[in-house]
Order: structure tokens, then C-alpha cells, then sequence
């Protein structure tokens, strides 16, 4: 059996250094801790689970609550968080709200039942749901999307800025019109893309109007059904700015619809790059989301209190960035 010890030897770092480092103890140098994590997952090392967790009266599984598993972005967060959960000996729960306060509630009372170590949690919005894990000092990290009340460690995407890159970049080329489809209202995500959106319209001279713009749900029906509806004004927009990857699939699907080519016809840019996405013709512009390293990053932070941190909570926040491809290129 595979020991502490061995894989100390393989880093070429002490045995307290790699327990630290596969504890998530923040004192370890980050290079040191990925050498350990690294030698962990080459001998197939797994902590003693049961010893630790009589230690600390809690099971060694962390829950990761968020808002739709069939998005690609979430997908690619509930990786980065596996991976380091998985290094340090921690298993992951994945549970899916989508965009429910009552399921968000009802994960989170899962996770006290069975006395998971922490939480990581894309939050519906509604403040309340978290409340009794705070009551409980379960260790919360929230991604995408500040939690309401308490100051908790947080990793989010400067979505606004992104936004506004993205519309500024569609004026370049060209659009005079520019519509919007985003999320519901309340949503943190929704309404920052959407606040980007007219910072962008203002810096590039364009006008704005209610009338460009469509909430609608985060999935391709609403979008579709939206996308249809913006484009039978009289006056349609010519290019559109799209909130997540499974809305930019309804988008699609109402552009084949009406015969209308992206970038020819109707510029389109989606936040997310999903795998998809160049493999269309043309192929879609995205805002690429550094979701992978969001998920490492909350993981991290919610190891480093479930070992006993008690430094202040911190918020970081990330930058996305702008993959400009042929359907956002005028022709």
C-alpha cells in the first residue's frame, strides 16, 4: 500500500509538506504542492479516510451544487473541482438546481445530513437557501456568482467587462443594430452581461433600446423563441450578443430557420466557448470563460477551510477572453 511517505519521496519534499500540500494547507508553495498532487496521482495514493474523518466528524466528500449540468461551463467547473478534491483524497458530489431555489435547498439540507466537509455552490439568487450551513460553519465557496448576506470566498468572471469587449468588437465590424439575449432578471450573471452590453453599445457609439433586448431562460428554447422574435421587428437587429453556449444553440437553430447565415447576415457572439463551437460553418465567436481553473481555484479555497483557515474571505476575480471567429466577421 502506497503511504504518505512514498509520495513525499517521489515530490523529493518532506512528509509534512505533503500532507500539508494534499490537505490544502494555503502555507504550501504552490509548485511544491503540484509536485505532490502530481507524485499522489502517479502511485495511486488515497489518504486514510476513516482516521481523518474521526478526527473531524465529517465524511470525506465535498458538495458541488450548481445551477445546470449540461452546460459545458459547469461541466468544465465540476472538473477542475474533482480534480483537486480527487488529489487530496476528497470524493465529489455533483447536484444540479437548475436555477431552482427549492432543489438548491434541498441539496444544501443533503449535505448537512450526511455531514459533508463543505460545499462549492452556484447560487440560484434566493437568499436562505445557504443559511443553516452557515449556522452549521460547513465550509461554503461560491462560483460564478456571489452568495447574498456574509462575506464567503468566492470566484467569479468579470462577465460585465467581457461583455462590453464582445459588443465593442461587433460594432467594429461593421453591425449598426446589436440585440442582446440573456438570462433572467436577478440572476448575477444575466444582468451583468447585459450591463456590459450597454457599456459597450455607449463606447462604441451605438444606440440602445429596449427593444434589442430578451431575457429569457438560460437554455436554447427560450432562446430560440426570443432570437424569432427580435428578428420579426421591423426594424431587426443585424447582430446579437448571446449569454451562455446553450442559448447561442437556440440562437442557431432560429438563424437556420429563417435563412440567415451568422456573420453574413446576423453577426453572433456567445459567451463560453463550448466544444462545438468551432466546428460550425462559420464558426462561432465566443467570450472563453476560464471555467477549469474556476473549479481548481474554489476547490482550493474550500480545502483551505475545511483544514482551518481563518483568514478573511476573499473574492477572486477572473478574466474571460474574446476568441473572435467567423461568425461575428462581416462579410
Amino acid at each position: 500500500m502506497t503511504t504518505i511517505s512514498d509520495v513525499a519521496a517521489l515530490a523529493g519534499v518532506s512528509t509534512a509538506t505533503a500532507s500539508r500540500a494534499l490537505n490544502g494547507k494555503s502555507s504550501v508553495d504552490p509548485v511544491l504542492a503540484a509536485r505532490v498532487v502530481a507524485a499522489a496521482q502517479e502511485l495511486g495514493y488515497r489518504p486514510n479516510g476513516l482516521a481523518r474523518n474521526l478526527r473531524r466528524r465529517e465524511t470525506a466528500v465535498l458538495a458541488l451544487i450548481i445551477s445546470d449540468v449540461e452546460n459545458p461551463f459547469f461541466t468544465a467547473i465540476a472538473r477542475g473541482v474533482e480534480d483537486v478534491a480527487q488529489a487530496a483524497g476528497y470524493s465529489v458530489v455533483l447536484c444540479n438546481t437548475d436555477e431552482e431555489a427549492a432543489k438548491e435547498r434541498r441539496y444544501v439540507e443533503v449535505a448537512i445530513e450526511e455531514q459533508m466537509a463543505g460545499v462549492i455552490l452556484s447560487p440560484s439568487g434566493v437568499a436562505g437557501a445557504v443559511e443553516a450551513l452557515r449556522d452549521r460553519r460547513t465550509p461554503i465557496v461560491a462560483v460564478d456568482r456571489p452568495l447574498p448576506g456574509e462575506p464567503t470566498d468566492t470566484v467569479l468572471v468579470d462577465s460585465r467587462q467581457a461583455a462590453r469587449q464582445a459588443t465593442v468588437h461587433l460594432a467594429e465590424q461593421g453591425y449598426e443594430v446589436i440585440g442582446c439575449l440573456t438570462g433572467p432578471s436577478g440572476v448575477r450573471t444575466a444582468d451583468d452581461r447585459l450591463a456590459g452590453y450597454r457599456d459597450g453599445l455607449r463606447a462604441a457609439k451605438r444606440r440602445s433600446a429596449t427593444r434589442l433586448v430578451r431575457r429569457t431562460e438560460y437554455r436554447s428554447a427560450g432562446a430560440r423563441e426570443a432570437t424569432l422574435d427580435l428578428l420579426s421587428q421591423p426594424e431587426p437587429p443585424d447582430a446579437l450578443l448571446v449569454a451562455n453556449s446553450a442559448m447561442a444553440v437556440g440562437v442557431l437553430q432560429a438563424l437556420a430557420e429563417l435563412r440567415l447565415r451568422p456573420g453574413r447576415d446576423v453577426g453572433v457572439v456567445a459567451f463560453d466557448d463550448a466544444p462545438w463551437a468551432e466546428l460550425l460553418d462559420p464558426p462561432l465567436t465566443v467570450v472563453a470563460q476560464p471555467a477549469y481553473e474556476i473549479g481548481t481555484l474554489a476547490a482550493q479555497l474550500l480545502l483551505n477551510r475545511v483544514t482551518g483557515s481563518h483568514k478573511e474571505p476573499t473574492t477572486t476575480t477572473l478574466s474571460a477572453q474574446l476568441v473572435v471567429r467567423g461568425s461575428s466577421r462581416r462579410r
